[in-house]
């Protein structure tokens, strides 16, 4: 009977103990915040480390598992600080009798029996070294490998152990003393992140370098004790020399990482999709070339992968640190004045109106637009051109000639259409025609994104710097004819002066490109792309002052071309069509097919609204109406054809779907198109007189 009530009286004390210690653990939860403290990073897409931040109370504290270590320095670690780690229960009791006993033999503190998950605690919730926080902190330890397992409370030790100033972790450590990730070590350098947790401040390498060499070398001496190393592989560990200083933080990228961090300020992990190689050379080609250029000026550069839109580098100054160039201005996103370099566009949008062709003559002379009178840069004329030569050479008066055409409000709200909203000088209410020539701002990530249209079969898509951005989803913004002229003619723009593209080139397709220059040579330009990539230049004064003979074909173009030599070679499975050698239907060869006598040559007659061409004898389309959405009859398992009308004009009349031919009676008013599917479509209507009318609907 007595035996059975001492069991009751034990099973009584052992309940009310696990419900008190299930109360407290209830009360008192364990101290885990310090963990959700840590150092914000911004990688590349393999994990790179781009620049990390610190935590919020200025700690250099990167997030650490083991498993990401070197497997030596955890076996190091685990023999110098708790050789029985993997078996106790977070208290070792034969390391607790050993300290008693030791301490009582010599009359001093000599062990204080410290686990590693005790450590843990103690980093996680500081105390002051008193016999009654011992107590504490071995509670807490016992609570700690209650709630985590073994191998997230070494993470947690990994994470928060002190490494002198503000260093904490051993991946900040690793990258401080040694500028690499902590997964290969050497058997010195090991040794050494082990030794300094035990006084992390008065062993700082950096600031005592002696005796952070003393302090490895015994550890290195335990681990032969312990037959963990041989004798020979500590004595060759100990001639490797303690670093005397610490490296700075990686500063990769930092306005892209800036951006990505302002739009997920509490993410702890920000993959960018920069190749962290191409972005440091890039970087390192970026400060070279400003350092040529005087004071005031910087370097910008973009690039991107055409298929996915995904951003590869990212350079938004050549000296982040300059004060001069103003280097922590982001000149990816400045607006600026583009010059040249929308003129593409202008002939694109002409080229799908079907007012000039590649090979449509144009008139480069001395001409007035109302009060005003473009010049070409070097002030002289061509005369007669086509528009092929007249885009190579970037010639002026065409462009402005063909503007007037198109339309300013059409050029700009196309671009609007594709993303990229114009900034118009302050006072301007509605666009004019020096857009031509540079008189708006765009910032180079959206010429970038223009030019990777034409790349993309004259798609647009938006660029992606985090790979948290959903995949690109393109839409119709030139057509694929208007994209392979200005894809052919961009290619063949004779390179910058002064460059042999080398031998090698790992990039083996022609590069399309075209440059511009801003009044006062405040900004030059090249914009270019290949098969794979689109890359963007910019050199210029942030302060917008004037330069002097700042060219983008002199200045800028060489370093576009020296960037494509330094890209990655392509995939072609998943490289674009941008340099395929098949024209994609409906584009119109000369020599095959003929002009269209209104396509020969280039007549100046802005375009204006269907009822005025019909007022002044041009056609007009009287269905569809422009802008409209036309719902889709079925005809068995097919659209039902649509019918088209036009009004006024002088027969025979050529119908385009898209740029496409429409087979048609020519010498009628009326046309039958069978469309595909729903979409948006552009009809055009070509008269025998050379002028066209033209009208964009949705079809549902």
């Amino acid at each position: 009977m007595r035996a059975r009530r001492w069991l009751a009286v034990a099973a009584g004390a052992v309940l009310a103990l696990a419900a008190a210690a299930a109360a407290l653990d209830r009360l008192f939860p364990p101290p885990l915040d310090r963990l959700s403290d840590l150092s914000a990073t911004v990688v590349d897409e393999d994990g790179g480390l781009l620049r990390p931040y610190t935590a919020a109370d200025g700690s250099w504290r990167l997030p650490a598992a083991a498993s990401q270590v070197d497997p030596r320095y955890r076996r190091m670690l685990l023999a110098w600080e708790d050789k029985r780690f993997r078996s106790h229960p977070g208290v070792d009791p034969a390391a607790v009798l050993r300290a008693l006993w030791q301490d009582a033999f010599h009359r001093r503190v000599v062990s204080g029996a410290s686990t590693l998950t005790m450590q843990t605690v103690r980093l996680l919730e500081p105390r002051p070294r008193t016999v009654g926080a011992k107590l504490v902190e071995m509670a807490r330890a016992l609570q700690l490998e209650w709630h985590l397992d073994k191998d997230r409370i070494l993470d947690a030790y990994l994470t928060l152990a002190p490494y002198g100033g503000n260093v904490e972790g051993v991946r900040a450590a690793a990258r401080a003393y040694f500028g690499k990730e902590p997964e290969r070590l050497t058997d010195g350098e090991a040794a050494l992140l082990v030794a300094l947790p035990q006084a992390p401040e008065t062993l700082r390498p950096d600031r005592f370098p002696l005796r952070a060499r003393q302090a490895r070398d015994r550890v290195l001496d335990r681990m032969v004790e312990l037959g963990l190393m041989a004798p020979a592989a500590a004595a060759e560990a100990k001639q490797q020399a303690v670093p005397d200083r610490r490296l700075p933080a990686e500063l990769h990228a930092p306005h892209l990482a800036a951006r990505l961090r302002a739009g997920a300020p509490d993410a702890l992990v920000l993959r960018s999709l920069v190749d962290g190689r191409l972005q440091a050379r890039l970087e390192t080609m970026a400060a070279q070339y400003q350092a040529t250029l005087e004071s005031g000026a910087a370097v910008a550069m973009l690039v991107v992968e055409n298929g996915s839109r995904a951003v590869r580098a990212y350079v938004g100054s050549g000296d982040f640190f300059a004060a001069d160039s103003y280097g922590q201005n982001d000149m990816v996103q400045a607006i600026r004045s583009p010059g040249s370099t929308l003129k593409p566009f202008i002939y694109g949008l002409g080229f799908d109106k079907l007012i000039v062709h590649p090979e449509t003559v144009m008139e480069d002379v001395p001409t007035r637009f109302g009060d005003y009178r473009p010049q070409n840069f070097d002030h002289l004329y061509r005369g007669e051109v086509t528009a092929r030569e007249a885009l190579q050479l970037s010639l002026n008066v065409p462009a402005v000639a063909l503007l007037e055409r198109v339309g300013p409000g059409t050029l700009l709200e196309a671009l609007k259409q594709a993303g990229v909203t114009l900034q118009l000088p302050p006072g301007d209410a509605s666009p004019g025609l020096p857009i031509a020539l540079g008189g708006v701002g765009i910032d180079l990530e959206g010429l970038v994104t223009l030019y990777a249209a034409i790349a993309d079969r004259g798609r647009v898509a938006p660029l992606r710097l985090a790979a948290s951005d959903p995949p690109p989803s393109p839409r119709a913004f030139l057509s694929p004819v208007a994209a392979w002229y200005l894809t052919r003619i961009l290619e063949e723009a004779p390179p910058p002066p002064n460059y042999v593209s080398p031998q090698h080139r790992k990039q083996p397709h022609p590069i399309a490109f075209k440059t511009g220059t801003s009044y006062g040579f405040r900004d030059a330009w090249a914009i270019g792309f290949d098969r794979a990539y689109t890359v963007g230049v910019w050199i210029g004064r942030p302060d917008g002052t004037f330069a002097t003979d700042r060219l983008g074909r002199v200045t800028a173009a060489p370093l576009l071309f020296e960037i494509f030599d330094q890209l990655p070679s392509p995939d072609e499975s998943a490289s674009m069509a941008a340099a395929t050698e098949t024209p994609p239907p409906g584009v119109i060869d000369p020599a095959k097919d003929g002009l269209p006598d209104g396509l020969k040559r280039f007549r100046r007659e802005p375009l204006v609204s269907a009822a005025v061409f019909a007022d002044r004898g041009g056609p007009a389309i009287a269905f569809p109406v422009d802008g409209a959405t036309v719902e889709l009859k079925r005809a068995g398992d097919h659209p039902a054809a649509l019918p088209l009308s036009a009004q006024g004009g002088t027969l025979p009349l050529t119908w385009l779907i898209n740029g496409t031919r429409l087979p048609s009676l020519p010498f009628r008013r009326q046309a039958q198109w069978q469309p595909d599917g729903p979409g948006q479509v552009r009809i055009t209507v070509l008269d025998g007189a050379g002028r066209s009318a033209s009208v964009a609907v949705w079809l549902q």
